[in-house]
């Protein structure tokens, strides 16, 4: 475990976090400019996604981005936390837990009956921390660009 954990609420993240958004996506390895990431911001929440902060004085110390999902083969939307970082000088503290707890009130508010996680393959450590949280290997995710490799 890293240094003390500051105090922190969790609250809904806003286009004025982009510049530490950007430093937390940078640490999960997601480099994203801020300026990409204000421009994306409209977009983003007109769909209907979320981001959730855990907010200290000192700035951000974790992040979860939410998004919410109208599939035909299941009767409630599915909600998908796409993204969680902890500051790596804070991590193993409890935020992850207290955003995947915020995460899954949220998702479960906006009325989905499942919440589904997106985790590379080589984050094993997260993967540990998913399974002891209860959230199941259910499935593979594939992916490409459209058109081709």
């Amino acid at each position: 475990m890293g240094a003390a954990v500051p105090a922190y609420t969790i609250r809904a993240a806003t286009v004025d976090d982009a510049a530490e958004l950007a430093r937390l996506f940078v640490e999960l390895g997601h480099p994203a400019a801020v300026d990409e990431l204000v421009a994306r911001w409209p977009a983003f929440t007109a769909a209907g996604n979320a981001a959730l902060v855990a907010a200290a004085a000192e700035g951000l110390v974790g992040l979860a981005t939410l998004h919410r999902m109208h599939v035909l083969h299941r009767p409630r939307p599915v909600g998908r936390i796409t993204a969680l970082v902890v500051d790596a000088r804070f991590r193993g503290a409890g935020v992850g837990t207290a955003l995947v707890a915020a995460a899954e009130r949220q998702l479960a508010a906006a009325g989905c009956g499942l919440v589904e996680v997106t985790s590379n393959l080589t984050r094993g450590a997260a993967h540990a921390f998913y399974e002891r949280l209860g959230y199941a290997r259910t499935s593979y995710r594939f992916a490409r660009p459209p058109g081709g490799p």
